[in-house]
């Protein structure tokens, strides 16, 4: 397989939409860990930007345009080295959605955040997006919250998403970044604020 087809897969596996949520609105799930951040990453300087953006604009943005939709960002696990594409693409995503996507979004449901991503949006999110997107932006510390805004068969939650969701359950203290999961990973919630702890920040909610 191709260089340009893995992405390709990889991006489809992060990207789906399918169910409603209980307004009847549809429902975008994003998983981080199956992002092809070092894919993207190593496209070259604005390959990456390219590609992604070419995949939404396909895949993705046809199907929202027009109509109410709401994102669901899985975090659970994102490692930086392997999920960040980097917030120069990410915030040229951001600038290039059609005005009837951004338009029909109504809340970005942020679930599994980490401290140090609640305290850089805290800070900087109005800086880097706008008023309007920041107020739509919710933090999700349990599925059990999120369960509240749909109903669980209509958002696929992967296995691992849910497995931590248990781990944090029985350590709340993962949550401020006092104990360590037992996957030892270094997720996207490092100190260094200045790569990838920068765009899967939002709002809390719980």
């Amino acid at each position: 397989m191709s260089s340009s087809n893995r992405t390709e897969r990889m991006l489809e596996e992060a990207f789906k939409i399918r169910g409603r949520d209980k307004k009847g609105r549809k429902i975008l799930r994003i998983v981080g860990k199956f992002f092809p951040g070092r894919e993207l990453m190593s496209a070259g300087q604005g390959g990456g930007e390219e590609t992604l953006r070419s995949f939404l604009e396909r895949r993705v943005f046809p199907e929202l345009a027009g109509a109410p939709f709401v994102v669901v960002y899985m975090h659970a696990l994102v490692q930086k080295s392997e999920n960040f594409p980097g917030v120069t693409a990410l915030r040229s995503v951001y600038e290039a959605l059609p005005a009837a996507v951004r338009d029909g979004l109504r809340a970005v449901y942020f679930v599994h955040p980490g401290l140090q991503a609640r305290l850089f949006f805290a800070t900087f999110g109005r800086f880097l997006f706008s008023a309007g997107l920041y107020g739509k932006l919710r933090y999700v510390s349990r599925l059990e919250f999120l369960w509240e805004h749909m109903r669980r068969g209509e958002v696929e939650v992967p296995e691992f998403v849910e497995d931590h969701d248990e781990e944090l359950e029985h350590r709340p203290l993962m949550d401020y970044g006092l104990v360590e999961s037992d996957h030892h990973h270094r997720v996207l919630d490092d100190p260094a604020m200045d790569t990838a702890a920068s765009m899967y920040s939002l709002r809390c909610i719980s």
